[in-house]
């Protein structure tokens, strides 16, 4: 099979809608398939200040939350990045190979920095996208499911993967990105025409997964639609009402074309209250799940001890080889 890898960062106490239907849906799709390997990438979230008490809490949530929602450790590699140290390692000689204005063209990079400043913008920011290289080329990843706004960085990880291999030899595997599909964007309830994003200035449009379902029903029954009464898709002239029907088409299983004859006549009311318990419902047992993991820490500690000793042994043997061609003395293990 080929190897998959993708991660994503513990940067909020729950991962929210537009989280799990453009992405970590498709990663569970994927572990059946592909020899899968995800990861809760905690050193990218120390890019910015954060609390080491709430950043372990959410790694641990993290980790809890993917479990709950479909992944499944016998199936596929999950684990903490800061547990395996070759991802430092690697990351170090991906910052030696990478050019200055190479790193600083990453457009991620250019907005951050612009909007704090460059005295508030750290290193680690910078460095960001030469440890993702690492990250997947540790693991021979063939494939990185990836969002748009992530395709440079996987372009810049197969640059310098194409250059160690051209200087030091037939090293990495050189990693394809799969762009994930453009119909499982979700967006913001307050404002349809931004991505869902736990980085927006209000919460109010974001439908986080562990929050209670009476907080989420409230959000939607308040989602901005527009002034007409007809509920169809059109992303032009109804962004509001298409977004609504991408969610319950996606959690609830039936076509757009379906729901737009099932509420052909109904009133906007009566359409966001069906969208508002169909999330409810669907994310009840991820939201008791997620608590038990958190409450009864011991399997949860378990897979991922267990998750990082997988990964070390695919990770070591990469860096072996990489210290091996660049002609760096061989490491005691």
């Amino acid at each position: 099979m080929k190897r998959v890898l993708s991660g994503i960062q513990p940067t909020a106490d729950s991962f929210h809608l537009g989280n799990y239907l453009g992405a970590i849906r498709q990663w569970v799709a994927l572990q059946d398939s592909h020899d899968a390997f995800y990861c809760v990438v905690d050193l990218h979230a120390i890019t910015v200040d954060v609390d080491p008490k709430i950043l372990t809490e959410r790694t641990l949530t993290s980790v809890a939350q993917l479990i709950a929602l479909g992944l499944d450790p016998n199936r596929c590699t999950i684990f903490v990045q800061s547990q395996v140290s070759a991802h430092n390692q690697l990351g170090w000689v991906m910052e030696c190979l990478a050019g200055f204005g190479e790193a600083s063209r990453m457009t991620q990079f250019k907005d951050k920095s612009q909007k704090a400043g460059a005295d508030r913008t750290t290193v680690g920011l910078f460095t960001y996208p030469l440890l993702q290289a690492a990250d997947i080329m540790l693991y021979g990843a063939n494939l990185v499911p990836v969002g748009e706004d992530q395709r440079q960085h996987v372009e810049l990880t197969r640059d310098l993967g194409q250059r160690f291999n051209t200087r030091y030899g037939e090293t990495l595997v050189i990693p394809e990105a799969q762009i994930m599909k453009a119909g499982a964007k979700i967006n913001d309830l307050q404002d349809p025409s931004a991505k869902m994003s736990k980085s927006a200035a209000s919460q109010a449009g974001v439908i986080d997964i562990l929050d209670e379902a009476n907080v989420n029903i409230k959000k939607i029954k308040s989602a901005v639609t527009d002034m007409g009464k007809e509920i169809r898709f059109d992303e032009k002239e109804k962004p509001g009402i298409s977004n609504l029907l991408t969610i319950l088409s996606h959690l609830g299983g039936k076509s757009i074309p379906a729901l737009e004859a099932e509420f052909a006549g109904s009133g906007y009311g009566d359409f966001k209250m069906a969208v508002a318990n169909t999330v409810a419902d669907y994310f009840a047992p991820v939201r008791t799940r997620t608590q038990q993991l958190l409450t009864e820490r011991s399997e949860l500690l378990a897979i991922i001890e267990a998750g990082a000793k997988k990964a070390e042994v695919v990770a070591s043997d990469t860096l072996a080889r990489v210290y091996a061609n660049m002609g760096l003395l061989p490491r005691h293990r």
